[in-house]
C-alpha cells in the first residue's frame, strides 16, 4: 500500500464518543476471535485475517475538513463485512459493563438495519446502518471493483484502503479518517484538491466515467454543492461521446433522476444547470431518453418528438430564476409564485425543462376505423386513442422519471401558457372592461389549479418561457438587463392586479352550494349538466364576493338554462 498524505481533525464530543466505542468494539472482536463470514455467521475461536482497522470515509471527512457539520458517517472496515461488525457491536453493548464505561443509555444505540446488496440502486454490497449517539452510522467493508464493458455494476471484492479510494468518483470524496491513528489518509491527492477547491477523479477521467458514467452527474452535483471548479482535464472528458454513449447504455433513468433531483434541491441549482449547459449534458439527460423509449417499439411511435429543443437562450432562463430567488422580498415575484420547499424544487425543474416548450406536439393519431359490419359496435378496440402527452412532459417523464405530481404541474403549465400570457397582456393593455371582471380571472385560476395543480408555478413557467423567447431572439448575445427588468415589471403588474381583484386564493373559495342543492333548487335530477351549472354558480360568487344568499346564483342558472342544457327539464 502506498504511504498516504495525512493531516489531523478535531472531533466533537459526540464524534469522540463514537470513535472510542467503535475502537473498543474492534478490540473486543480481535481479542475474542469473533470473525464472521459474509452472512454474519460466527465462527467461534477464529480471528480476523488481520487486526481490524476502522476508517470513517468519504463525505463525512470532506465536510469535516470544510468545517461543515455532518450527521451521517460511513465506517469502512478492513477485514469483515459491515453487517458482521455491527452484529458484534450489539453483542458488545449487551454487556452492561461496556455501556456504563461508555456512558451509554438505551436511546444511544438504535436498531440494526441490514441493507441488502442491490446493484440497480447503487448498493453493491450489503451494509448495516445503526443510529448511534444521534448520528446515522453505516458500516461497510473496504472494497475494490472490476467493471464489465456494458454495466456500471462492478464485481466487488475485499480491498485495501488505497483500492477503495481509487474506486471513488472524486478525490475529495476518497479521503479516510483512520480511527486508530487519528489521521486523515489521502491516497489520491484529495487534500491538495480540497485546498485548491478542485474536483478531480482518482483515476484517469475516461476510465472513471466509462466504468460508471453516473459519476459525470455526481461531479456536476458536487461541483455546484461545494462551489468547487472541475479540473479542465476532467471537464474535457465529461461530454466525450464515449462517455455519453456509456451513460445511455449503463445508467437507469431513475438514477439520472435522483442525481438531478439532488442538484436542484441543493443550495446552488443555478450552478448545476450552468454546468450541464456548458458541458453539453442537457440532451443526455432530457432528450436521449425519448429516443430510447422509441427504440423499444418496432415501429415509429407517436410519442417520439419531431425535433429536439434548441438551447439558445436557455442560460437566460436559469439566470433569471436565480435572480428572482436571490432578490426575494415580501410581495416579490418569487415570494408570490414559489411558496414551499417543494415548489422551490419544482421551479428549478421548470427552468430545466422549459426549452422543450418550443417543441410542438406530434399530430393527433388518426381516428379509428368504423366497426366492421356485424361486429360489436361497443368493441373497445374502436375507441379513440388517448393522445400522448406533449413532448415536454415526455422529456421529463422519460428523462428523469419525474413523479406524476411534477409531470401534472408541467403538463398544466404547458397547456395553459397561452391563456396565462393572454391575461397578462390584457392587464398590461388595460383592456376595459375585461380587466375588472373578477370572475374571468378567478375562474381561469381555478381551472389552472384543477387541470395541472399549483397555478402559481404555471404562471412562473409562462414567465420563464417569455424569458426564453426573448433570449432566443437575441442569441448568441444575452438579453439586456433593461429587457429582463422590463419583463419582470410586467409580470409584477399582472400579479399585483390579481391581488387587487382578490383572486389569488380563488381555487380555495368555498362554494355556497353543492350540486345536490342546485338540482333540488331547480327541481330537476342531477346529471352531466351540473358541471356547467356549478361553474356558473362559482362565477356568480366571484362577481358577488359579499353575498351569502345563493338565490342569485340559482336564478342565473335558471336564466341561462340553454347554456347549461336543461331547457327541457325546466319546462
Amino acid at each position: 500500500m502506498a504511504t498516504p498524505a495525512t493531516t489531523t481533525l478535531e472531533l466533537t464530543d459526540r464524534e469522540l464518543r463514537l470513535k472510542n466505542l467503535l475502537l473498543d468494539v474492534a478490540a473486543f472482536i480481535d481479542k475474542n476471535g469473533l470473525a464472521q463470514d459474509e452472512n454474519g455467521t460466527t465462527a467461534e475461536g477464529s480471528a480476523p485475517a488481520e487486526p481490524l482497522v476502522l476508517r470513517w470515509a468519504g463525505g463525512w471527512v470532506r465536510d469535516k475538513l470544510l468545517g461543515q457539520a455532518s450527521q451521517d458517517i460511513d465506517t469502512a472496515i478492513n477485514a469483515m463485512t459491515g453487517f458482521a461488525f455491527a452484529r458484534q457491536m450489539q453483542v458488545f453493548c449487551a454487556d452492561p459493563a461496556n455501556t456504563v464505561r461508555h456512558g451509554m443509555v438505551d436511546s444511544d444505540l438504535g436498531s440494526l438495519h441490514k441493507v441488502e446488496a442491490n446493484p440497480d440502486k447503487s448498493k453493491h454490497l450489503e451494509t448495516a446502518t445503526v443510529r448511534i449517539f444521534d448520528m446515522d452510522v453505516d458500516f461497510v467493508n473496504l472494497r475494490k471493483e472490476t467493471y464489465a464493458a456494458d454495466s456500471r455494476n462492478p464485481q466487488m471484492e475485499f480491498g485495501t484502503a488505497e483500492e477503495d479510494a481509487l474506486r471513488r468518483d472524486a478525490t475529495v470524496n476518497a479521503l479516510f479518517y483512520n480511527l486508530s491513528t487519528g489521521l486523515v489518509e489521502d491516497f489520491t491527492g484529495g487534500l491538495a484538491d480540497m485546498t485548491a477547491n478542485r474536483i478531480q477523479t482518482p483515476l484517469e477521467p475516461l476510465q472513471t466515467f466509462t466504468d460508471d458514467p453516473l459519476r459525470v452527474l455526481r461531479l456536476v452535483r458536487f461541483s455546484s454543492r461545494l462551489q468547487f471548479s472541475i479540473d479542465p482535464g476532467v471537464e474535457a472528458v465529461m461530454a466525450d461521446q464515449r462517455v455519453l454513449d456509456a451513460l445511455r447504455l449503463k445508467i437507469s433513468r431513475e438514477r439520472v433522476g435522483i442525481e438531478v433531483e439532488k442538484m436542484l434541491k441543493g443550495k446552488h441549482p443555478r450552478d448545476a444547470l450552468a454546468l450541464i449547459d456548458r458541458l453539453g449534458l442537457y440532451h443526455a439527460i432530457f432528450t436521449d431518453s425519448i429516443a430510447e423509449a422509441a427504440e423499444t417499439t418496432e415501429t415509429e411511435t407517436p410519442e417520439a418528438p419531431a425535433s429536439t429543443p434548441s438551447l439558445a437562450g436557455w442560460a437566460a432562463v436559469y439566470e433569471c430564476l436565480h435572480l428572482l430567488a436571490d432578490t426575494r422580498t415580501p410581495g416579490s415575484l418569487h415570494d408570490i409564485l414559489v411558496r414551499t420547499e417543494e415548489a422551490q424544487y419544482f421551479s428549478w425543474v421548470l427552468a430545466a425543462i422549459v426549452p422543450w416548450a418550443q417543441v410542438a406536439p406530434p399530430p393527433p393519431p388518426p381516428p379509428p376505423p368504423p366497426p366492421s359490419k356485424g361486429k360489436n359496435k361497443g368493441n373497445a378496440g374502436n375507441l379513440p386513442s388517448k393522445p400522448p402527452p406533449p413532448p415536454i412532459v415526455l422529456a421529463l417523464r422519460e428523462g428523469i422519471r419525474a413523479p406524476n405530481k411534477l409531470c401534472d404541474v408541467v403538463n398544466g403549465a404547458y397547456k395553459h401558457r397561452e391563456q396565462i400570457l393572454g391575461l397578462k397582456q390584457a392587464v398590461l393593455d388595460k383592456r376595459e372592461p375585461d380587466i375588472h371582471e373578477r370572475d374571468r380571472f378567478g375562474m381561469a385560476i381555478r381551472s389552472w389549479e384543477a387541470r395541472g395543480s399549483n397555478w402559481r408555478l404555471q404562471v412562473l413557467f409562462a414567465l420563464l418561457y417569455e424569458v426564453l423567447i426573448i433570449a432566443h431572439a437575441t442569441a448568441p448575445a444575452s438579453p439586456t438587463q433593461a429587457q429582463i427588468e422590463g419583463l419582470m415589471r410586467d409580470w409584477q403588474t399582472f400579479l399585483d392586479h390579481l391581488e387587487t381583484l382578490d383572486v389569488m386564493d380563488a381555487p380555495h373559495i368555498k362554494r355556497l352550494l353543492d350540486g345536490k342543492q342546485v338540482a333540488a333548487a331547480l327541481g330537476i335530477k342531477p346529471g352531466k349538466w351540473m358541471t356547467v351549472a356549478m361553474d356558473m354558480c362559482m362565477a356568480w360568487q366571484l362577481r358577488n364576493p359579499n353575498e351569502t344568499d345563493p338565490a342569485g346564483a340559482i336564478e342565473e342558472v335558471r336564466q341561462r338554462k340553454d347554456e347549461v342544457g336543461i331547457t327541457e327539464q325546466l319546462k
